[in-house]
């Protein structure tokens, strides 16, 4: 059944999405071809939206790399990155049946009126499953990990549901929310708390620096393309890159900026009409204020220039965060690539405002980095239990950013696990 599962996920989220939103159309009353014509451009303006992702991280490598050539000598822990953990995930022995429970557990409490939001971001399952893993790592007990993994599932659509309006309202993206459990469980709750602490400065809680602000003040200067290009600029001449590597590395920033929120726009047009579908098939059967969010990925909020010009300034900082935090066991080389989705919720919580999302993201990013070195020795038990052979410690970030990592460390340790 795992083998199945796999396979499946492994056609990737540009080949599931438009495939499971024209099935969901369909259901929701739609013709046929209305319904494959919403699922293809929801899949289009996905794949056209990881394609600039793909671009961003590409022009952001000679940056990484300049740090990966930094001697880093006495760091003794591995920074495996986010996608080995979550391939060491799916071979836990309980993975196949939790992604079963954790659609069929949407799908009852959706008709049992318990929840608004139908989570089809299924490739992003590894934010539950990886907690799971761990539980099963540290109790080893299959069902405890299971229980975690789909309760977890459960707390995603309480979160999801509760900043639905919030993510309509500021990114525009009607009748959707987010269900990355990592980010909507922890950077969000960051982000409010983090704006409720600026609201109390005095002088910083009137500062109010948006990008469409800049614009508007600084003219061509303040244009997005243009400040993508200095920000890009700013990072190449930092990580000491030749003048070509600079210039492109401005304009891939540059490029980024200006194609992300129209792979958004092309998602809209088939999501619209998926979207329209669903709340009508919702207040037939359940009544007239029925209303039904579509959980999908972090990555529809890197449309907001502010996220992108914040990742870009974090990313050095990141490396100085390894050099600050006492005793730190790892180099995030590897942490890097996950940074610009870190941001978005951040950003939302700010409204906007840069020097807050700069700040706050500052914040988050050392935090992240604090936890996953304290709790590499819990990731290497993960690693070894789901079968990888590792040598010495490893890290990643999801020690860090996903909230339930965190906590089921902190009660291991509590209780000797």
């Amino acid at each position: 059944m795992l083998d199945v599962v796999m396979g499946i996920m492994e056609l990737g989220a540009a080949v599931m999405l438009p495939i499971v939103m024209t099935i969901l159309a369909v259901v929701f009353g739609l013709k046929l071809r209305d319904a494959l014509k919403a699922g293809l451009m929801i899949g289009i303006g996905f794949q056209g939206l990881q394609l600039v992702v793909g671009l961003l991280l590409k022009t952001i490598e000679p940056a990484i790399s300049y740090y990966q050539g930094l001697e880093t000598s006495g760091f003794t822990t591995v920074d495996l990155g986010w996608a080995a953990v979550g391939a060491a995930a799916w071979t836990v022995p309980f993975a196949a049946p939790a992604i079963l429970l954790i659609v069929l557990t949407n799908i009852m409490l959706i008709a049992a009126k318990k929840t608004k939001v139908l989570n089809v971001d299924i490739w992003n399952f590894i934010h539950m499953l990886i907690p799971g893993a761990l539980t099963y790592a540290l109790s080893d007990s299959v069902w405890a990990g299971l229980a975690v993994t789909v309760s977890l599932s459960v707390v995603t659509l309480v979160l999801a549901e509760k900043m639905a309006p919030r993510w309509i309202e500021y990114y525009g993206l009607e009748g959707t929310t987010c269900t990355t459990f990592s980010f909507i469980s922890f950077a969000y709750p960051f982000g409010l708390l983090m704006n409720k602490l600026f609201d109390r400065i005095p002088g910083l809680r009137s500062v109010d620096i948006s990008l469409d602000g800049l614009g508007q003040r600084l003219g061509f200067l303040g244009d997005t393309s243009v400040i993508g290009v200095l920000v890009g600029v700013f990072l190449g001449v930092l990580t000491r890159q030749s003048w070509q590597t600079v210039l492109t590395m401005g304009v891939g920033i540059s490029a980024s900026l200006i194609l992300l929120p129209r792979m958004i726009e092309v998602m809209l047009e088939g999501l619209s009409a998926v979207g329209e579908g669903a709340q009508a098939f919702m207040r037939k059967r359940i009544g007239e204020e029925a209303e039904l969010y579509i959980g999908l990925d972090i990555s529809l909020g890197l449309k907001d220039p502010t996220v992108v010009t914040t990742t870009a300034i974090l990313i050095p900082l990141a490396i100085l965060f390894a050099f600050l935090i006492p005793n730190m066991s790892y180099f995030p080389v590897g942490l890097l690539t996950s940074v610009v989705h870190m941001v978005p919720l951040i950003a939302m919580t700010s409204r906007g405002n840069l020097l807050r999302t700069l700040l706050g993201g500052a914040l988050f990013l050392f935090m992240v980095e604090l936890f996953a070195h304290l709790f590499a020795p819990e990731a290497t038990i993960m690693l070894q239990a789901s079968g990888v052979v590792v040598e010495g410690a490893v890290t990643d970030g999801f020690f860090g950013y996903n909230l339930a990592n965190v906590l089921i460390s902190f009660i291991g340790r509590l209780f000797g696990a």
